[in-house]
């Protein structure tokens, strides 16, 4: 429950905030004498009075010719009408971007052209998430937008992050309306397999008034979207090596199928893995012996949750003559989401139980030395139930003013301030047993695994299992940032040269990131707890395999609800795991960044071969200021020793864009510019953040940042060719090419931490720290360059002439080419370079593409789509294994409808489904020829259908 003390001190804040925006657009008014008449016309070219899917992808073809970069638009149908339910979602079907990481009902990952670093800004202003770089696009309502654009290019006026491209997300402002407005959206989503209905109400009201003082604008858009899901997952662990069944070729010293965890004999995570070739051998001792391939655990995870995403929008506008505009605006993002993780985890490694004939009890792929199906017995295993909750703000205030000064000079000034806190809090309780033996098939059969034990009815006793770990973590991450920026158009009109722009903007950023961590084992039968601690799961993974479909975990609900009686139940077992009362964030860095940008840019007109050619060019001066302290906390006398430093770095971006009319209605584009990627704070932090040996590889994990970085820089061409033969019709296409210097990697070195700095000194888990520990840590450095470069096609074609029955049918589609290569540095013990390898981009698919046919008729709309992106490198493994390091996504689609039917001219209803074929997302281990997804799948999960039902109503 939060503290009214926090409650209020919360409303003070943004008081203080509203109070001093307030003052802020005054003192910016008085600057202004006068503006243009051209401003209001402007805005009368701005009015919404797009209606319909037809209308909407005609102003969509309108913005990209008129445009100079390459951009693609979605325009929103009607007032708070985007196809879809929220940012992410909408823009699926656009050229060249590709969305993949769907649970909950909802994409969570989004790129342009294979890349992920993406600048986002609302209305132009630049915006972030908590102590992020990016915005999380999808916790923006589709209710609250007029319009996205992604640029794919972009000019020295623009901003110079996000090698990747730019989404700007255009809210709605009541000059975009000759009057009053007032719109109301009422939807119902059900999704599967969570099999429950989640509501999503949104309104907006926008009038405006003439008065002596001139015109006046105000406007209110407010939005609440609920939902209740369920992700459901099946995972085979990762591969490790053992030795021979067969008692003749079994090494000195060990037993047959024993786990080899000698790092002497092998050498774990390296990027091909451990070969997979029936036959092959390691030296143990001098002497190449056989060995086998199988999987460490097998787990699988029932992810409950609920998720509310409340937003508002307010816009005060004020035209106090023809010739200026000023926009008030402001923005609030929240986030919450609760979520009960019950997760089956059990080790099918063990081999001191495996009777007479060890090798009767596996079967191996054909060819392969890689176990398929496997008996064990005296299986080791947990059951935890996992609860996070997590919670955003995310405010950002501005104040726009736009004059003309004389009949050549046009400005634009705005100041902007936002705030962003993110903080979580996980707990996991775990309960362990020894079954007697279990049996796995690690590929049934569709890249899926099976397992059961000798009695799966024993998943669900109680008195079975043990009260082991509790975990019991949190985490606050916090951002600012103060804006103000001031940019010119002069018509200069000096020959060729018509248009001189200029600018300024000034951005103090700061964050910061805090947590705290601590751990305790019990040791105490589960059924003495009573009934409401422990809570049964049903009906889990009907469609993905044969599998349980129920087992015990701890209630998380009732342990939260009951947490000070937890934890202090687990102190009585532990002296050192702390209270409620004794726990606090511990601050981990504080960064403030400022950057200051100075740009010039030219629009000049030629003629080339008597047809216009248009230029647009510039540069842009870059300067980030950036200083960091890191705290280090000793672990056992909890005290705190900040390190600080300061970096600076300075870039010019230049930029050049060519427009060319080559005949009536055919376009050509060449655009050449350069864009940054600055380093995410959380990697400039020093600090080691350490993971326990969970894996019982003999060493933990780890990672720490490097305050060293430098920015990534691209250099970026695109040529593009547009035929626009219809109003409402064009064909267009890209061919691009992006050189990125200065990529950030990880390198891995191995450092042992003494006993004073190591956290899991006291673990139960993972070996005896009294001596200090080895933990592999993980680093980024600037360490590869890449090169990305593809091919586009996209189309909108409503043709003439059809029957009266067909009139309205439409066409959009695009196909999306794509090659991507990086060098991958390896580096020694010590974590030295010591050779280079290749690789394609994370998140690249090479071949992506959708299509979709759209119909309009009188009051009926729908759109029926297919997406489509091939297989595509996700991550990579933790260093620790024998697998193949690269975690590969299979192909992934989607076939989506929506169908509206305006009742009249103010009320419609809507109907939308998403993943109608209840597809499901699915990965393997590969690195160039090594792996498969028969031989070395990893995992499966159940996205489910979405069913949304819809009333709007607007007057």
């Amino acid at each position: 429950m939060r503290k009214p003390a926090l409650a209020a001190q919360r409303a003070r804040a943004q008081s203080t905030r509203f109070a001093l925006s307030l003052t802020a657009a005054a003192a910016l008014a008085a600057l202004s004498a006068t503006a243009v008449a051209q401003e209001a016309a402007k805005n009368e070219l701005e009015t919404v009075v797009v209606t319909g899917v037809r209308a909407s992808l005609t102003k969509s073809l309108a913005n990209k010719r008129t445009n100079d970069q390459v951009v693609e638009s979605v325009v929103a149908e009607d007032i708070g009408k985007l196809p879809d339910n929220n940012v992410v979602e909408a823009l699926q079907r656009v050229t060249g971007i590709q969305v993949t990481n769907r649970a909950g009902g909802e994409v969570g990952a989004i790129s342009i052209r294979g890349l992920p670093d993406i600048a986002t800004t609302w209305n132009g202003r630049n915006i972030f998430t908590a102590s992020g770089t990016q915005v999380a696009l999808q916790d923006i309502p589709s209710t609250l937008v007029r319009q996205i654009d992604v640029y794919k290019t972009r000019d020295a006026g623009q901003l110079e992050n996000g090698i990747a491209g730019q989404i700007d997300v255009k809210s709605l402002r009541p000059f975009d309306f000759k009057g009053s407005k007032f719109s109301l959206l009422a939807r119902e989503t059900y999704l599967d397999p969570a099999k429950k209905w989640n509501p999503q109400l949104s309104a907006m009201a926008s009038n405006r008034w003439k008065t002596g003082a001139g015109d006046i604008g105000a406007l209110v858009n407010l939005s609440m979207v609920k939902t209740d899901y369920r992700n459901e997952s099946v995972t085979p662990g990762a591969m490790v090596p053992f030795v021979s069944p067969n008692a003749a070729e079994v090494p000195a010293g060990y037993t047959p199928l024993q786990r080899v965890f000698d790092n002497n004999v092998w050498t774990p995570g390296t990027y091909t893995g451990l070969p997979q070739k029936a036959g092959s051998t390691l030296n143990f001792g001098g002497t190449q012996r056989p060995y086998y391939l199988a999987r460490d655990a097998v787990f699988q995870s029932d992810v409950e949750g609920q998720r509310e995403r409340p937003a508002a929008n307010l816009a005060l506008q004020w035209q106090p003559n023809e010739d200026a505009v000023y926009t008030f605006e402001a923005m609030y993002n929240g986030y919450r989401d609760k979520a009960f993780n019950r997760l089956l985890f059990s080790f099918v490694d063990w081999w001191g139980s495996l009777g007479v004939n060890p090798a009767s009890t596996i079967t191996t792929f054909p060819g392969t030395n890689v176990i398929k199906t496997r008996t064990v017995n005296d299986v080791y295993g947990f059951n935890s139930g996992d609860y996070t909750t997590s919670a955003t703000d995310s405010y950002v205030y501005a104040l726009n003013g736009k004059w003309n000064l004389g009949d050549r000079l046009r400005l634009d000034g705005d100041i902007s301030y936002q705030t962003s806190k993110f903080h979580s809090e996980f707990t996991a309780t775990r309960i362990d047993r020894v079954a007697p033996s279990i049996t796995v098939d690690f590929h049934s059969g569709g890249g899926n695994m099976a397992f059961k034990f000798n009695n799966n009815a024993d998943l669900a006793d109680p008195t079975k299992w043990n009260v082991a770990q509790f975990y019991d973590n949190a985490n606050r991450n916090e951002g600012s940032a103060a804006t103000a920026s001031l940019n010119g158009s002069y018509d200069a009109d000096w020959g060729p040269l018509k248009t001189l722009n200029f600018g300024f903007r000034f951005d103090s950023r700061k964050a910061s990131e805090a947590n705290r961590t601590q751990s305790a084992f019990l040791g105490r039968n589960l059924a003495t707890l009573g009934a409401n601690y422990y809570h049964v799961n049903s009906d889990f993974g009907t469609d993905i395999s044969d599998v349980p479909r129920s087992w015990i975990e701890p209630n998380a609900y009732y342990i939260r609800d009951n947490i000070d009686a937890w934890r202090t139940m687990y102190k009585a077992a532990d002296a050192n795991f702390q209270t409620t009362d004794k726990l606090f964030l511990q601050k981990t860095f504080d960064v403030k960044e400022d950057t200051t940008n100075l740009f010039v840019m030219a629009d000049s007109e030629h003629q080339l071969f008597g047809r216009p050619l248009r230029a647009n060019w510039g540069v842009r001066y870059v300067q980030v200021d950036t200083g960091m302290t890191a705290y280090k906390v000793d672990a056992t006398t909890k005290v705190v020793t900040p390190t600080t430093g300061e970096k600076t770095a300075k870039k010019f971006l230049p930029s050049l864009t060519l427009r060319y009319e080559a005949a009536k209605d055919v376009l050509l584009r060449f655009n050449y510019g350069e864009t940054l990627r600055r380093p995410g704070f959380g990697d400039l932090n020093p600090v080691l953040q350490l993971s326990d040996d969970v894996s019982r590889v003999g060493y933990g994990g780890g990672s720490g940042g490097n305050p060293n970085l430098e920015p990534t820089r691209s250099k970026n061409i695109d040529l593009t060719g547009e035929w626009y033969f219809q109003k409402d019709s064009a064909l267009y296409g890209t061919v691009f090419q992006r050189k990125i210097e200065g990529l950030v990697v990880p390198l891995r070195r191995r450092v042992r931490v003494g006993p004073a700095d190591d956290p899991f000194r006291n673990s139960t888990s993972g070996g005896d720290h009294t001596n200090g520990y080895d933990y592999v840590i993980s680093s980024p450095v600037n360490a590869s360059d890449g090169k990305i470069s593809g091919v586009e096609l996209g189309a909108i074609y409503f043709p003439k002439g059809l029957p009266w029955y067909l009139d309205g049918l439409g066409f959009q589609g695009s196909v999306t080419r794509l090659t991507s290569s990086q060098n991958v540095p390896t580096a020694d013990s010590a974590g030295n370079i010591v050779s280079q390898l290749e690789a394609p981009f994370f998140g690249v698919s090479k071949l992506s593409w959708n299509a979709t046919l759209a119909y309009e008729k009188g009051p009926f709309s729908a759109r029926l789509s297919y997406v489509r992106r091939s297989a595509f490198l996700a991550a990579n493994e933790a260093a620790l294994f024998a697998n193949p390091i690269g975690i590969w996504r299979h192909p992934e689609k989607s076939v989506d409808l929506q169908f509206s039917y305006n009742i009249n001219d103010r009320m419609a209803l809507d109907f939308s489904g998403v993943n109608l074929t209840n597809e499901m997302q699915q990965q393997y281990y590969k690195f160039g020829d090594a792996g498969s997804p028969e031989l070395t799948n990893f995992g499966t999960v159940q996205i489910g259908r979405a069913l949304s039902v819809g009333f709007r109503w607007k007057i």
